[in-house]
């Protein structure tokens, strides 16, 4: 398929299938933020709850929206895209914070914005990729609205993240681990977020700009230095002082999260001016597509063995670990992984032109596209997770809701890669 057959294919999805189901049910009007707790099949809104991971992951999206290079939206629509970034943000703002002097978000909130605890004994503070998320969407959004005071809300949670990461004073529902060990996932969306405030800096805050262009050179230098081994995989966890960690805890990969991070690290070797990381970069996608996919079924698995296949290994000392107990769905199929791979791998091919890219790219955009499009066209939207032989299963992912921000992120990226 050529440039512009693949350009017509993902502006439909993104338009007609993808946005289409968005707008406008996911918008508030009345409480202000967004709805998106539905069922998988996008048949019911099971509650109208509010994760501060998904508005803040709605307020990047429409932002970046308003502002995209791929022109395929009128000025209308981009209003509106920037009229609905603005609202979120400034629901985010006014709610998200445990107090006026406590930085730190609130996992779940209830329709008016007031903070929810998930279960009676649970902290507010679930997570810190919900602060994340706070930080990159409310980042993006200063960038495009110039607006000083929801990037000073940025810039204020960001240091507070950073504080509490140094710290070791943190959440990472729903996926928490031990402080014997370090999570890939911790400096992979210290990278990201550092990436998305810097686009607010750039505009109001030069002088910010060189810590933020720092602080992604150090996350993706503890990516490429400290979890990944001398065959290129990505290994999700390992000891907290570095040493990889011989448990089936450690010797797994994440291919979703590690091929996402792939184009998180060429967005951070590009703005770091770190070329000579790219090669290796290159070699990691590539391990993470050859050992993640699933080649008696198809598809790319939840997670895999450094070999490929089922995770395997001793689970001596690392029982109760939540993570570990997350192995379980390794034959998982995922929506987001596989949106993800169809943009790191044409990123890939663009950056590299290593041509094996581009037939991955063939070869993931072909199961997903048989895989996860709801077969309801009426309804258009994804279903997010599959078995491993590809039937529809209903299974909470990470979050009881319908997220569409990596499709959303990935068709609009591949767009403007494309155009």
């Amino acid at each position: 398929m050529g440039n512009s057959e693949l350009f017509s294919f993902y502006e439909k999805e993104l338009k007609e299938n993808i946005l289409s189901f968005w707008l406008p049910r996911c918008e508030d009007r009345e409480f202000g933020g967004f709805v998106n707790c539905y069922d998988n099949k996008g048949e019911h809104l099971a509650s109208y709850d509010k994760y501060t991971w998904s508005q803040g992951r709605f307020v990047w999206l429409f932002s970046y929206l308003s502002q995209t290079k791929a022109d395929i939206f009128t000025k209308a629509e981009r209003d509106n895209f920037l009229r609905l970034a603005k609202q979120g943000a400034e629901f985010l703002m006014r709610h998200c914070l445990l107090g006026e002097n406590d930085v730190r978000c609130t996992f779940l909130m209830n329709r008016d914005g007031s903070p929810k605890r998930v279960s009676p004994d649970s902290p507010l503070d679930m997570s810190i990729f919900a602060d994340c998320f706070a930080v990159l969407g409310l980042g993006t959004y200063a960038s495009v609205s110039l607006d000083k005071t929801a990037y000073d809300f940025a810039k204020r949670l960001y240091e507070s993240v950073l504080s509490r990461v140094k710290s070791g004073d943190y959440n990472t529902l729903p996926y928490p681990l031990s402080k014997r060990f370090r999570s890939h996932s911790i400096p992979m969306i210290l990278d990201n977020t550092a990436r998305e405030l810097l686009r607010g800096a750039e505009k109001l805050d030069a002088a910010y700009v060189p810590k933020l262009l720092a602080d992604m050179e150090a996350a993706a230098r503890e990516v490429l230095n400290d979890f990944v081994d001398e065959n290129n995989a990505l290994r999700e966890v390992i000891y907290a002082e570095g040493r990889f960690l011989d448990r089936v805890l450690g010797e797994h990969i994440n291919p979703g999260h590690t091929i996402e991070d792939c184009w998180f690290l060429l967005d951070a070797a590009k703005l770091t001016r770190h070329p000579e990381w790219k090669e290796k970069i290159g070699k990691i996608a590539l391990h993470a597509l050859e050992v993640g996919w699933d080649k008696d079924m198809g598809g790319l698995l939840h997670f895999a063995g450094l070999s490929g296949g089922q995770p395997i290994g001793s689970a001596e000392g690392v029982e109760n670990e939540t993570m570990l107990k997350q192995l379980s769905g390794w034959g998982d199929k995922l929506w987001w992984v596989h949106s993800e791979a169809c943009y790191t791998t044409l990123r890939c091919y663009t950056e590299l032109g290593d041509k094996r890219f581009l037939d991955w790219q063939e070869k993931v955009r072909a199961y997903t596209f048989a895989t996860f499009p709801n077969p309801d066209k009426s309804i258009g939207e994804w279903l997010q997770i599959r078995t491993r032989d590809g039937s529809p299963q209903e299974k909470v992912v990470a979050l009881p809701v319908k997220d569409p921000y990596h499709i959303i992120r990935n068709l609009i990226l591949i767009l403007e890669l494309l155009a």
